[in-house]
């Protein structure tokens, strides 16, 4: 009888703890790692970060050059269901374990928020006319866009990878709800160098 009290004890601080972190995790920080190389020089394949949620929160929308995550899916808005059962699916521990085939999660630089107009020429980009001082992107590649000028709508953003030419973004997803970034690139963890 004590040992079966003394387990469920065990039980409820483990259940308590989970959903604790649970909820850490869907409203104030997250543990992500990098996949791919679109953002070198920035960020590496495997680097680990933390990302802050906090933002989501107070319904900031992100600013300009920001490195953020987000959620790829661009032609749905994500839901509050969607950041209880993300973390299940697409996290550290699991990516160990079992690595995702549909990978949902990009990690990108805001370019433009909404009103902004972006135009793609010659390889270079215009916000609202003036062009941009990209020192962050790639230097080892001259890219190779150009596209006419889109107008960013309302509640929407503009991002891109910084290595330009092996980066799939808004030049092909289109423009990313606000609500779909799933928070704001904070400090390394581990670099996958």
């Amino acid at each position: 009888m004590k040992l079966l009290k003394e387990l469920g004890s065990w039980l409820m601080y483990i259940a308590a703890a989970f959903v604790i972190a649970s909820l850490l995790n869907v409203f104030v920080f997250q543990i992500t790692r990098v996949q791919g190389s679109s953002m070198v020089p920035t960020l590496h394949h495997g680097d680990l970060y933390v990302i802050s949620k906090l933002g989501n929160l107070t319904n900031t929308c992100p600013d300009y050059e920001d490195v953020i995550v987000i959620d790829s899916r661009s032609q749905r808005v994500r839901s509050l269901s969607d950041d209880f059962t993300d973390i299940l699916k697409y996290n550290v521990i699991t990516s160990l374990i079992k690595p995702s085939t549909d990978d949902i999660y990009w990690v990108k630089r805001v370019i433009g928020l909404p009103g902004d107009t972006i135009k793609m020429e010659d390889g270079k980009v215009y916000r609202n006319g003036i062009l941009l001082e990209e020192t962050y992107v790639n230097p080892e590649e001259r890219p190779v866009y150009s596209g006419s000028e889109i107008e960013v709508p309302e509640g929407y953003i503009w991002v891109m990878g910084d290595n330009r030419n092996h980066s799939t973004d808004s030049r092909v997803i289109g423009p990313v709800p606000i609500e779909n970034v799933i928070g704001k690139l904070k400090f390394r963890l581990k670099s996958g160098k």
